[in-house]
């Protein structure tokens, strides 16, 4: 009898483990699914513009955040730890999802972040959801580029900078890096 509950007890906690979503790390990963080329363009805060053409030839990061976030100020941190450490072979950009007269918001926290990276404002499609990056109106979320402007990767929610990073060590590769973004 206490065998039987010992295996039964055994069984029940090695069943969070087999149902993991997480693979293994040698475990097969899914090719590289590659979109149509994203098209877009963004006015940053000194100016300049966050667009298809500035960030062309490198993998890109681009973040979607929002000023009144705790997540986004975190995102924003973990994206300026990622640049760092893949300087000079990627791009990143921050795209702040508020409205035109939050420009002095947005300014405040761009000065606060210090990003080594554009930060812009987004239109206002792009707000609602719809324009190049449909359905990332979330805050925090991302998307990664490939060199040739096509989306390989979304995320909705916190990522962190660990995280930013095995994703573009798979994509490098040629891998499906694994997503939560449905």
């Amino acid at each position: 009898m206490i065998r039987a509950r010992y295996a039964l007890l055994l069984a029940l906690l090695a069943a969070p483990i087999a149902c993991s979503s997480t693979p293994s790390p040698d475990a097969p990963t899914q090719p590289l699914a590659r979109g149509p080329r994203v098209f877009f363009s963004y006015e940053t805060l000194d100016g300049g513009t966050l667009s298809t053409d500035t960030v062309a030839g490198r993998f890109s990061v681009i973040a979607f955040v929002a000023t009144y976030d705790d997540s986004s100020h975190a995102q924003a941190r973990f994206l300026s730890t990622l640049v760092r450490r893949h300087v000079p072979r990627i791009n990143a950009g921050l795209v702040v999802l508020e409205p035109p007269h939050h420009k002095l918001l947005v300014e405040s926290f761009a000065k606060v972040v210090d990003p080594p990276y554009p930060v812009a404002m987004a239109d206002e499609a792009t707000i609602e959801g719809a324009g190049p990056f449909q359905g990332l109106h979330h805050v925090p979320s991302l998307v990664i580029l490939d060199p040739q402007g096509r989306e390989v990767f979304r995320n909705f929610g916190l990522a962190s900078a660990d995280a930013l990073d095995a994703a573009l060590r798979d994509l490098e590769r040629g891998k499906a890096p694994q997503t939560n973004a449905r």
